[in-house]
């Protein structure tokens, strides 16, 4: 028997629960990663994601080496691709970790083409908390409002323990044909626009597992009472995290976005850091939810969840307007210190992307798939559920929804947040002196009559 392991957003060794259970054939595996740009409905991935990905890849197939076993890398269908390579293996088992989103319906067709065909296939529960589909509300459907969720899923049993990295790990005696990576030309050369995202961000597994516990420690030493005063902690996140100058979040959404690090391993080992972690685990719960809203949504990038909202009148011509707002030069600075911290390092501080995206949708009155697009685009922690869910999120048009009449003022903003500037001075010192895009109070007005005409077009708010 040989089994084939399918790595796909999970490019890590530890709780891999497909590797585990691959782990245990005497024939030893053969490890898989495709590169899928042209299944139907699967997103091709962003210049950003593609920078990290090349970085990813490149320490799973070292991590793999260590231990005799090569990454066989293939581009193309995973429908043709996979059965493919377990032709040349002459592998009869097959495992990967499960995906919630447009790939679910492709790797149900799959798993039926390999059965029918004599090989088995099985896929394990390994990049979420909870199984999507397993936290639903008392009638039986799946939650709209976070808090509701997020009780629901600390009232249900723990999620399992994380598996440590298999100790049995063996090659195949077959080596199929692998790509080499440099070949799929995934980071940029000419010109080589991601050198700050190099000195910004480490990928891999063991640089995901070194900023978990980096931030952890800082837990414990706060929660002892230690001042920590040029940086913040899971035990005072809850306060520290709206801050942009503040090394106060844990910064691992890329590590989790990329399956370098499992949300059931943050989650124990925050649980075990002790008390303060409250807050960051709701942020896990965070991501969760955008990922059981993808599981019955696959489109969530094209369509909001209320098809009412469909009747807003975006602008039909963004104008030069989307320009400035993307090279950061809307003469506010909280917006282009996000935006362009955005470009160079393919990030940008939470609090601060609410901000931006509220000015895109709300002041600029520019649909927010052209935003969400944008993201996509130059995020390193873009995920097929995370970035269309919070787009929407601040539209009004998505799960738990900020209320249509919510536009966060940029200036109020920058005031109650960066109140020193020391955010703005790090990535915009100009903008004070670039002219105003907009008019704040003009295009809010604008943007509340807008919201009025969809409701009246049949738009609950």
């Amino acid at each position: 028997m040989t089994t084939l392991v399918w790595f796909r957003d999970d490019l890590r060794l530890e709780d891999h629960p497909a590797l585990a259970a691959g782990a245990d054939d005497p024939a030893g595996i053969v490890a898989l990663y495709v590169l899928d740009e042209e299944s139907a409905g699967v997103r091709p991935l962003g210049g950003a994601a593609r920078w990290w990905l090349h970085g990813s890849l490149d320490r799973l197939a070292a991590d793999l080496a260590e231990r005799g076993v090569p990454l066989v890398l293939r581009r193309g269908a995973a429908a043709e691709v996979v059965p493919a390579v377990v032709a040349e293996s002459g592998a009869d088992r097959v495992l990967w970790n499960r995906r919630y989103g447009a790939e679910r319906a492709h790797d149900a067709a799959l798993k039926e083409q390999l059965r029918a065909g004599g090989v088995a296939a099985h896929s394990f529960v390994g990049n979420v908390l909870f199984e999507p589909g397993s936290i639903v509300s008392g009638q039986g459907t799946a939650y709209r409002v976070y808090s509701a969720f997020w009780r629901a899923c600390l009232a249900a049993p723990q999620p399992p323990a994380p598996l440590p990295v298999p100790a049995g790990l063996r090659a195949a005696p077959a080596r199929p044909r692998s790509d080499a990576l440099g070949d799929w030309a995934l980071r940029p050369s000419d010109p080589d626009w991601a050198v700050e995202l190099a000195q910004r961000w480490t990928p891999g597994e063991a640089a995901a597992g070194e900023r978990l516990e980096r931030f952890l420690a800082r837990s414990v030493r706060a929660a002892c009472g230690e001042a920590l005063p040029a940086e913040a902690a899971a035990a005072d996140y809850a306060h520290a995290r709206d801050f942009p100058a503040i090394d106060a979040t844990s910064s691992l959404s890329p590590h989790l976005r990329w399956g370098e690090v499992s949300p059931r391993t943050v989650w124990h080992r925050a649980v075990a850091a002790g008390s303060g972690v409250g807050a960051f685990l709701s942020e896990v719960g965070w991501r969760e939810f955008a990922w059981h809203t993808a599981f019955g949504a696959p489109d969530l990038h094209l369509r909001g969840l209320n098809p009412q909202f469909d009747a807003f009148p975006w602008r039909t011509e963004p104008g030069p307007e989307l320009g400035a707002w993307q090279r950061g030069e809307t003469g506010f600075p909280i917006v282009d210190a996000g935006m362009r911290e955005l470009w160079r390092t393919g990030f940008m501080h939470n609090r601060v992307r609410m901000v931006v995206a509220s000015f895109l949708t709300k002041n600029l009155l520019i649909d927010w798939r052209v935003g969400e697009a944008w993201f996509w685009d130059t995020l390193v922690d873009a995920d097929a559920a995370s970035n269309p869910f919070n787009w929407q999120w601040v539209a009004g048009c998505g799960a738990d929804a900020a209320p249509y009449f919510r536009v966060f003022n940029p200036l109020t903003q920058q005031k109650k947040f960066d109140p020193a500037g020391e955010y703005v001075e790090r990535w915009a010192p100009d903008s004070l002196l670039t002219p105003e895009l907009v008019d704040l109070r003009a295009s809010r007005v604008r943007a509340l009559a807008a919201y009025d005409q969809a409701r009246a077009a049949g738009f609950a708010g």
